[in-house]
């Protein structure tokens, strides 16, 4: 039975009641708040945010995406496949656009939901595989490494084949590249990835990174250096 408040709720309503909790200082204690809103309504609101100028409110709507679509999952798989096929239509050239956060949107979809990463994790990682789906512009290239961090943190066994593929990025000379990769391969293989970060020991650039709910500040060598 749907709550009053999934009743009551108009667009204009809808929309503010999101960019509210989006916003909010305090966003990791609301976001399961996302999940008394109609799921399907906000999902199209959550794909306009994924644009927003506001850095923290694109990486939030990422993760309000997780949580939405997981739920949708849950109730109606063949609904949250839809989504994420939208979620690839926008990464795909003919799309005519360019999918800004959609990457960051996938990643946290398939950290979230056990089925859907069996099924997308391989498409995921073929973002940054030169003979997969390759994903030329830079900026989705972060945020498919942010992703394939995030997805490493929950269920590392979903991405361990993108090992070999995230090496060469800690060579890069863009630092967002660089510090993603190697928070990504610190992740997956702790252990083996020691020798490899061996040449970012020194690496004072600093990146911003989105982490639970908020945007901060890393030192390269402070990322290799807690492995």
């Amino acid at each position: 039975m749907e709550s009053d408040l999934r009743k009551r709720m108009g667009g204009q309503k809808l929309k503010d009641k999101v960019r509210d909790i989006l916003s909010d200082p305090d966003f990791s204690q609301r976001i399961t708040e996302i999940l008394l809103l109609p799921g399907r309504k906000v999902i199209n609101y959550l794909f306009s945010s994924l644009y927003s100028q506001e850095e923290i409110i694109k990486w939030r709507s990422a993760t309000a995406m997780g949580e939405v679509v997981s739920a949708l999952a849950d109730a109606d798989m063949e609904s949250a496949r839809v989504v994420m096929r939208r979620l690839m239509w926008n990464l795909n050239d003919e799309s005519g656009g360019i999918g800004w956060g959609s990457p960051e949107a996938m990643g946290e979809i398939i950290a979230k939901h056990d089925k859907l990463g069996e099924e997308y994790n391989r498409v995921f990682i073929s973002y940054i595989d030169k003979k997969g789906n390759f994903l030329e512009n830079e900026v989705l290239q972060q945020g498919v490494l942010w992703g394939i961090g995030r997805i490493a943190n929950a269920k590392p066994q979903l991405v361990k084949d993108s090992y070999s593929l995230l090496l060469p990025y800690l060579e890069y000379s863009n630092p967002s590249l660089r510090g993603l990769a190697a928070l990504a391969i610190a992740e997956i293989d702790p252990v083996k990835a020691k020798p490899a970060f061996l040449p970012l020991k020194n690496d004072n650039t600093i990146i911003r990174i989105y982490t639970k709910g908020n945007l901060s500040e890393f030192m390269i060598k402070q990322i290799v250096d807690n492995v």
